[in-house]
């Protein structure tokens, strides 16, 4: 019976009470604290050339392949398609972009240019754009390959074309819920959206 009693005063006793709720308070603190640490650092982490960014990178270039392949078949707004090719200049990976800058892209450009002058039944339409893109990581100067590209006006031209490319799209579909509904839409639609991915991911990076 004594011990019933001493533990019915333990449970009451406001003291041990708050106590108790002290040290809960304490540990809370202590996992918001690690988990905004955490956070914080996978942020710091992946925006300085860690492989979040790299993956983020490689979907926001195969976003715009993506829809420059779509051209193909329904989409076919020729200013819309155009802008895909600085985009995917500026955001083609850097070991992927060095291969194409190098002796490579340049013997590849040099047989695509052949062909376009002396054999033009040999030239399909649809290399025009692929064919411009590789024209242009072959002859980017070095301020441009190696500043702009990988600094934030690469960044901020990447998310203007992004913005260009939803807003023009948007209309063209008569309307935001058309361009999220259509099933004709609705490819472009995500194809366009991915191209955020990257740029929005660097410029928290340039903040933080």
């Amino acid at each position: 019976m004594k011990g019933a009693k001493n533990y019915l005063r333990m449970s009451t006793d406001p003291t041990l009470s708050e106590a108790a709720s002290k040290l809960i308070n304490s540990d809370l603190k202590d996992i918001g604290e690690a988990t905004r640490k955490l956070a914080d650092h996978v942020i710091k982490l992946g925006v300085s050339g860690g492989f979040i960014t790299t993956c983020l990178q490689w979907l926001a270039c195969f976003a715009a392949i993506y829809l420059l392949i779509l051209d193909r078949t329904n989409w076919r707004t020729k200013i819309l398609t155009s802008l895909l090719v600085p985009y995917i200049f500026l955001t083609l990976p850097e070991w992927l972009f060095g291969i194409l800058h190098g002796d490579i892209g340049k013997w590849i450009t040099l047989v695509g240019v052949v062909l376009r002058l002396f054999f033009r039944e040999h030239y399909p339409e649809y290399l025009e754009l692929p064919g411009s893109l590789l024209l242009l990581v072959v002859v980017a100067p070095n301020f441009v390959a190696g500043y702009v590209r990988v600094g934030w006006i690469g960044v901020i031209v990447c998310l203007v074309i992004g913005c260009y490319l939803l807003q023009e799209h948007i209309r063209a579909s008569g309307g935001f819920k058309n361009a999220f509904t259509k099933s004709n839409g609705i490819s472009n639609t995500i194809g366009i959206v991915l191209l955020f991915v990257f740029p929005v991911w660097a410029i928290i990076g340039l903040i933080f």
